[in-house]
C-alpha cells in the first residue's frame, strides 16, 4: 500500500518544473493578494515591470540577467491578466488556433505563429507573444498551459532548443484534432 502513495509523489515531483511551481505560486498569490495581480499586470510594461520585481525575486528569479526576468515577468503577467485558475492543457500553438473560428486555417492565425517563428532571442519573444497571450486570455474556450510556455522561453535563447521550441510550437498548431 505504501508503494502506491509513494509512487505517484515521486513521479508528480520529476514532472515538476521550474515553470510549472512558478506558475502554481504566481496563481496563489493572486488570489491571496490583489496587490500581487496588480503589480503583476504591469510587469510586461518594460515602464513599470520594476513594480513585479519584489514578486519575481521572491521565487528566485535573477533580476539581473533579461533572459531569466523577462520571461518570468511575462508570464505573470499573462496569469495575472487572464486571473487563470489553474494552469491549462492548450500549449501556444493550438492556443493561437484557438483564437480563430477557422482554426489553424485562419491566415490571421497562421501570421501570428509565423511571427513567433521567426524570433531569434528570448526578449524579442516575449515581445511578441505578449499581445497573442492577451488574446489568448480574452477566449473562454483556450486554458493555456502557462507552465510549459515558461519552460520553452527559459529554453529560447539556446540554439538547439530553439530550433526544437519552435518546430513544437507549429507542430502543436497544425496537428489536426483541435478538440483536445
Amino acid at each position: 500500500m505504501s508503494a502506491e502513495i509513494t509512487e505517484p509523489a515521486r513521479k508528480d515531483k520529476q514532472n515538476s518544473s521550474r515553470g510549472k511551481a512558478f506558475v502554481d505560486y504566481v496563481i496563489n498569490r493572486c488570489h491571496s493578494d490583489k496587490g500581487v495581480r496588480a503589480a503583476l499586470t504591469r510587469a510586461d510594461n518594460p515602464a513599470t515591470e520594476y513594480q513585479s520585481w519584489e514578486i519575481l525575486a521572491g521565487f528566485h528569479v535573477n533580476l539581473e540577467y533579461e533572459n531569466q526576468r523577462i520571461p518570468f515577468a511575462t508570464i505573470g503577467a499573462a496569469i495575472a491578466r487572464a486571473k487563470a485558475e489553474q494552469n491549462g492543457n492548450v500549449y501556444i500553438g493550438k492556443g493561437i488556433a484557438r483564437c480563430y473560428e477557422e482554426g489553424n486555417a485562419s491566415e490571421q492565425a497562421k501570421a501570428r505563429l509565423r511571427r513567433l517563428l521567426a524570433c531569434e532571442n528570448v526578449a524579442e519573444v516575449c515581445r511578441i507573444i505578449r499581445p497573442v497571450l492577451n488574446l489568448i486570455a480574452s477566449k473562454s474556450n483556450v486554458d493555456l498551459d502557462y507552465a510549459r510556455l515558461l519552460d520553452d522561453l527559459l529554453w529560447f535563447d539556446h540554439s538547439e532548443s530553439q530550433t526544437r521550441i519552435k518546430a513544437r510550437w507549429a507542430q502543436d498548431f497544425y496537428a489536426r484534432g483541435m478538440e483536445e
